[in-house]
């Protein structure tokens, strides 16, 4: 909506800009300005100010700036409309309507807000009740939950009667038809009279993001065909969108950095007991496209924690599996594993708090959990293996975000190559000191030398950054065999591969059948490669090159790519230098 200039500024004269921001920053008045810590950074001296005047807040440290609806969205982790509406309800200012119909469609839904609050202190009266309310209280000390919690949370009782709430509402001036619309009590089809929805349930009202009550859930006490019940879809009520805890959480969100999702209502109430005020459920379904737009609004990177038994696992993957088309740079998930059987509320409730930070603490990113996943079973035959690499392949590519999809299936490609190496199994590779003939230290990063296996018979003067062409050749032969180890390097090093000129013609035509069979796969192991390249008149080069690769000495693809980033640097360096010795010699061609 957008809002009237005149009413904007009737907001900002009414709420006083550094009375506001006093409420949680310590301001010291300095002339016409106000100055205090800045609360977006750490910092011992003052640099944040506040201008009345001008209607702005600055922080020369940090340099955060903004105006009276930033304060509000950036501190309460609003949006602007949201923060519009909360200080004109401050300053008592109404919402103006842009049409008739809008404003008959606001006092419409005012009735069924004004409904729903008043179910929601009815059943928390009930539950105060000493009459009626006993067993429900017993209930409620049982899972160790104190009077201030139960008033934090609203927490109530619906009796076991099919018309209490129906007969107190419609003493309240709630109608009946009002009731069925908040889905509080349901008409049969068959014309009967209607009946309460919640009956002999523990109650837990279900707040929008601006904290008004929208429906409720309950927990039965006695027998019943449902352990939880949930108010039904309305005109307020839409569940896939809205998350338990939503008001609560945000702002506390915006200060911890994160935001934890747990299964249900008493596992959110049971982390925010214990100081995780920043705790959010999904109301008894699985977390949906709507609810992971929100949860990446409150924190770039949401913690969910399920409980610990093979449903909250398996809850977790699809929680994953639902995130993968939505990632972006920066906005992922991660999961902390519980203990077997464990959940917040079972944790807390034996004073295993500590436990249960620590399981938030080591939270997995949604990499490896999908990793997991997809790697437990028995893959100990090729076929096995294959699928593997294809199920992986094809996770990757429900990715949308080009950037992240490339890092994904980088990841996939080390992991399968970690778990399964191709090639022959020799002595682990060893760093080596300075070259023992040359007194130099080996071109490679962090103090790593070529393998003997690559060195050709060549006079003990020859190095790799020479121009002979025995050399090249030899650094030529290198660059191939990397490949034929390890293709995933291909990926990796894009940028270095621009111009990159062979000077054997078998060596070139076989890098170009690498590039082919390389680009028409996601995972590619350099046993696959191999085998594919076998039959195509490259068998006698690709063997001898296998030959000339140590595999123990290179582990892993990140040695492979430092490997093939030095030879390419000397590669072209040498290239370089042989063109310019080609000049100052005036070799036909070479002068203008």
């Amino acid at each position: 909506m957008a809002y009237p200039e005149q009413f904007l500024d009737e907001i900002r004269t009414r709420v006083p800009l550094a009375a506001l921001i006093g409420r949680t920053v310590k301001l010291t008045r300095r002339g016409r300005e106000y100055t205090g810590l800045c609360p977006f950074h750490n910092e011992k001296s003052p640099s944040f100010t506040v201008n009345e005047d001008k209607g702005f807040y600055h922080c020369f440290g940090c340099q955060e700036h903004g105006s009276l609806f930033d304060w509000v969205m950036k501190t309460q982790g609003l949006e602007f409309p949201e923060a519009v509406e909360r200080l004109a309800a401050d300053a008592g200012i109404p919402i103006p309507a842009r049409d008739p119909r809008e404003s008959q469609e606001r006092d419409e839904r005012g009735r069924l807000y004004a409904a729903l609050e008043e179910a929601a202190k009815w059943f928390a009266a009930q539950l105060e009740s000493q009459r009626v309310g006993a067993a429900a209280r017993a209930y409620v000390e049982q899972r160790g939950l104190d009077a201030p919690t139960v008033a934090k949370f609203q927490l109530g009782f619906a009796p076991d009667s099919r018309s209490a709430l129906k007969q107190a509402m419609l003493a309240r001036n709630v109608t009946e038809a009002t009731l069925v619309e908040t889905g509080l009590v349901i008409k049969p089809e068959d014309g009967g009279d209607t009946f309460d929805r919640f009956r002999d349930r523990l109650m837990f009202p279900i707040w929008d993001m601006r904290g008004r009550v929208v429906a409720f859930g309950g927990r039965a006490l006695g027998d019943a065909h449902a352990k939880y019940l949930n108010s039904p879809e309305t005109s307020l009520f839409h569940k896939g969108s809205l998350l338990y805890n939503w008001p609560g959480a945000r702002a506390a969100a915006h200060e911890a950095g994160t935001v934890i999702v747990a299964e249900g209502y008493m596992d959110v109430i049971a982390l925010c007991r214990s100081g995780f005020s920043h705790s959010v459920a999904p109301l008894g379904t699985a977390v949906t496209e709507q609810q992971l737009a929100e949860l990446w609004r409150m924190a770039p990177e949401p913690l969910i924690c399920l409980d610990g038994d093979k449903a909250g696992f398996q809850a977790a993957l699809r929680a994953a599996h639902k995130a993968l088309p939505f990632l972006q740079p920066g906005h992922s998930l991660r999961f902390a594993l519980l203990g077997q059987g464990e959940d917040p509320d079972s944790l807390v409730r034996k004073g295993k708090v500590a436990e249960l930070r620590a399981a938030l603490d080591k939270a997995l990113p949604l990499a490896e959990v999908l990793w997991r996943d997809l790697s437990s079973g028995d893959f100990s035959t090729p076929e096995r293996r294959a699928g593997l690499r294809k199920n992986a392949g094809e996770l990757v590519s429900e990715i949308r975000e080009p950037t992240v999809r490339e890092y994904y299936r980088r990841y996939f490609r080390e992991q399968l190559e970690t778990a399964f190496p191709s090639g022959r199994q020799q002595e682990p590779f060893r760093p080596r000191g300075p070259d023992q003939r040359s007194g130099q230290r080996g071109p490679m990063r962090r103090g790593l030398r070529f393998p003997p296996a690559f060195e050709p018979k060549l006079p003990a003067h020859a190095g790799l950054g020479g121009s002979s062409d025995g050399t090249s050749h030899r650094r030529e032969r290198i660059l191939i065999a990397v490949l034929l180890r390890f293709p995933a390097v291909l990926g990796a090093v894009a940028e270095t591969r621009a111009g990159l000129n062979f000077t054997d013609p078998d060596l070139d035509s076989l890098y170009g059948r690498i590039i082919e069979i390389a680009s028409g796969t996601s995972f590619l192991d350099g046993e696959t490669l191999r085998a594919q390249l076998m039959g195509t008149g490259a068998d006698a080069v690709v063997s001898s090159l296998t030959g000339l690769l140590d595999v123990s000495q290179l582990k892993d693809v990140a040695e492979a790519e430092t490997l093939w980033r030095d030879v390419v640097a000397l590669h072209r360096t040498a290239e370089s230098r042989a063109a310019a010795q080609a000049v100052l010699a005036g070799e036909p061609g070479t002068q203008g």
